[in-house]
């Protein structure tokens, strides 16, 4: 049988428009934060391949990464909205059978959830990192209540997130809408997507406060504070 080939695609494309600033090449712990992923995706063990999709403006700064350890990496310029990134990376991992799917904007995935990412998508196809929501949701119209959801079935949903690369790229093509997760594509081709368990400190990096905590939580790491 032949061996599998798995790459990854860190999306780190976006503007940054709710931040005022490139939240992914922001100084976290001395360095950008697009390569605290980066590195844990090269040091997972799991991976092929790996294509940094970047803005067109930021080709040249990213280049500057490729000397960095593990395995090889490619950069790619990205597209106008999250898809087209997303497209370009996976058009840049051809010769792959499976490909992760993670935003650059959360520092702190593992190895453990890269793992998990991949063991639950070989049973479906395509599977989802996700956390059960704590609070109640409710759907809101204008101000108005329209319903009360069931928490149970609510996750909110994170990267990474693991496709066949075949299923990936037909869901790709299957519609031009933009999505804020290619997970929504596949469902919406009738395939199932698994979620597996995410974690807390796999946050999304969004606002400054969102910075600010993370590195309050670097440097509680760093310390040992919690450890033990």
């Amino acid at each position: 049988m032949p061996v599998e080939r798995v790459g990854a695609v860190l999306v780190a494309a976006g503007r940054s428009t709710r931040m005022g600033l490139d939240k992914l090449w922001a100084q976290l712990g001395g360095r950008p934060v697009l390569t605290w992923s980066l590195d844990s995706l090269a040091a997972s063990g799991a991976l092929d391949g790996l294509a940094l999709v970047v803005s067109r403006e930021r080709v040249t700064e990213a280049l500057r990464l490729l000397g960095r350890p593990g395995l090889p990496l490619m950069v790619v310029a990205g597209g106008e909205r999250r898809r087209d990134s997303v497209a370009a990376g996976v058009d840049a991992l051809v010769d792959h059978d499976w490909v992760l799917v993670h935003d650059a904007a959360r520092p702190f995935v593992d190895r453990d959830l890269i793992l998990r990412g991949l063991d639950a998508a070989r049973e479906t196809g395509a599977a989802v990192a996700g956390v059960p929501v704590r609070d109640t949701i409710k759907r809101v119209v204008g101000r108005d209540v329209i319903e009360t959801l069931r928490r149970e079935e609510l996750w909110a949903v994170q990267t990474p997130q693991v496709f066949r690369r075949d299923l990936l790229s037909a869901a790709l093509a299957s519609s031009d809408e933009d999505v804020t997760d290619e997970a929504a594509l596949v469902e919406r081709m009738g395939n199932t997507v698994r979620v597996f368990p995410g974690e807390i400190a796999n946050f999304k990096i969004t606002t400054r406060e969102d910075l600010s905590v993370a590195r309050g939580l670097l440097r509680q790491r760093e310390s040992g504070v919690g450890q033990g």
